[in-house]
């Protein structure tokens, strides 16, 4: 019986790829004064293209971006600031997430976010979702001192949740860092679909968070 269901942030709750480019282009926009002479498609593709969808920390992001577009005026660690501090403007949600978070909540589950990076970023960003109300618990690896693929962030996150493994579904868009390391703990683990991977071995593969609920009800009626 699943009592639990266990999400990812970035790529799962979190539409990473466009919170990014809304975030950029307002970015470009606030601080032309010193990024004029780019021109504002480059500044934003160059961006991405660094950014290796989160992957990459901004700190290297930013310094390439100084050192190769020869930005004046304004340092690196400002562009970061300005990063950390306006990227929760520009948080956009997948589609049904409140009303699937409410579905589930609904039928008495228990909810859990587990995301690789900074803690407080990582927080700011679910407040900016205005989701933070549904968890019962939600780790951050900055502040566990471990990250996903390591199963004892897994671990942690069904111990505060009085669970076993084969009592939680875990949703995420990653292969590896996932489905993969959820599933070899004995989850449940569900690929949310990304376009950037073709086949990825998961035991149910979602493309809307509205299918979250139905998907639990039936892994609860075999």
């Amino acid at each position: 019986m699943i009592k639990a269901a266990i999400f990812d942030l970035d790529g799962t709750l979190l539409d990473r790829d466009e919170s990014v480019k809304k975030f950029i282009t307002s970015q470009y926009d606030r601080l032309i004064e010193f990024i004029a002479h780019i021109p504002k498609e480059t500044y934003i593709k160059r961006f991405i293209e660094l950014d290796q969808r989160g992957y990459v920390w901004k700190d290297k992001v930013y310094q390439q971006l100084v050192e190769e577009f020869r930005i004046e005026g304004i340092t690196w660690k400002e562009l970061l600031e300005d990063y950390t501090t306006m990227f929760k403007r520009n948080c956009v949600p997948f589609p049904n997430l409140i009303s699937m978070l409410e579905d589930l909540k609904g039928v008495g589950l228990q909810l859990g976010i587990i995301t690789n990076g900074i803690g407080q970023f990582q927080l700011d960003n679910i407040r900016a979702l205005g989701i933070e109300k549904y968890f019962d618990t939600i780790l951050v690896s900055e502040w566990e001192g471990i990250k996903k693929p390591d199963h004892r962030i897994f671990m942690k996150a069904m111990a505060q949740l009085n669970l076993h493994p084969n009592q939680c579904i875990f949703v995420g868009d990653h292969p590896e860092n996932d489905v993969k390391a959820a599933r070899s703990i004995g989850m449940i683990g569900i690929w949310k679909k990304d376009e950037q991977w073709n086949h990825v071995d998961a035991d149910y593969i979602n493309d809307d968070l509205a299918e979250i609920p139905s998907i639990i009800k039936r892994i609860n009626q075999i």
